[in-house]
């Protein structure tokens, strides 16, 4: 027994010393992670969002009582939390009520550090899937229209709710353009259409009768397309609505609205999604 009490002692005395790493950014995401842990979740609502001072900070969505997102506000929290209340308002499949946050005002000079980073990496993996499936990211562009959508995608799992209701409140008739430039401002995801070109002219020139009050997003593609000559094409893809003079059949498509013979049919999109592969993901910068 003293030998080995010995043994032990002589090992120590031989390794006076050891390496030591000081992490800061370790201690910090530890901190932030516990600060967040004992707050009480609150709805993500406007009333609740009214609630929070306009300061920058760091913020944790959850749903179904499980945290999905972690983000950072540059400048003003609810300002941030109300881009993603608007958003996730317009999709289906996702049930708002279960949606919660929590957050935590943060000095300026934390911002720098990347806090929400730092939350990300010490969460690991599946720790905010949200962080890694799509949710954050803003238009991919005309280019990436015709791209496949990865089945894990947000836009896949809760695709825009084309039932989406409209408040016009308005009555007459004016351009295409001027009713789909309304209908983009409300909508809580994107309407592109065109814009520049000699289409975008035929936009402005054609008139419509503007609906009265609360209105659907696809009975207004139906009528847009209803308006316009032979030749225009309304396309849902998963995370938003395209309308072009063109006849494409994208293969992610829910819903492809075309004129044939004055009628306009509304035809089922084969809806394929990407199996193979992982979410290009943007960079969150917070506030825009």
């Amino acid at each position: 027994m003293q030998n080995e009490l010995f043994q032990r002692k002589s090992t120590a005395v031989e390794a006076p010393s050891a390496e030591f790493k000081l992490s800061i950014t370790r201690a910090l995401a530890d901190q932030l992670a516990e600060a967040l842990k004992d707050l009480n979740p609150a709805p993500l609502t406007a009333a609740a969002l009214a609630k929070l001072k306009n300061e920058p900070g760091v913020y944790e969505l959850s749903y179904q009582g499980q945290r999905v997102y972690v983000g950072k506000a540059s400048s003003s929290l609810p300002k941030r939390l109300g881009k993603h209340l608007r958003k996730l308002s317009g999709r289906s499949g996702i049930d708002m009520s279960e949606v919660k946050f929590v957050c935590l005002y943060v000095e300026e000079d934390l911002d720098a550090a990347g806090p929400e980073k730092m939350l990300i990496k010490k969460y690991g993996e599946g720790g905010a899937p949200w962080n890694k499936n799509g949710f954050g990211n803003n238009d991919p562009g005309r280019k990436r229209d015709d791209s496949l959508v990865k089945r894990n995608h947000f836009d896949a799992v809760f695709p825009v709710n084309l039932d989406f209701e409209i408040d016009l409140a308005s009555h007459g008739a004016g351009s295409v353009s001027s009713l789909l430039g309304r209908v983009k401002r409300a909508l809580p995801f994107n309407l592109r259409f065109e814009t520049k070109n000699a289409n975008a002219k035929q936009l402005a020139q054609v008139k419509i009768d503007f609906p009265v009050g609360d209105v659907r997003l696809r009975d207004v593609v139906h009528g847009v397309i209803d308006a316009l000559p032979e030749g225009w094409q309304a396309t849902a893809l998963p995370g938003y609505v395209i309308i072009y003079r063109e006849e494409m059949s994208y293969e992610s498509a829910k819903i492809i609205w075309r004129k044939q013979d004055n009628n306009v049919i509304e035809v089922q999109g084969q809806g394929l999604l990407d199996d193979a592969g992982e979410v290009e993901e943007e960079l969150d910068d917070g506030d825009e």
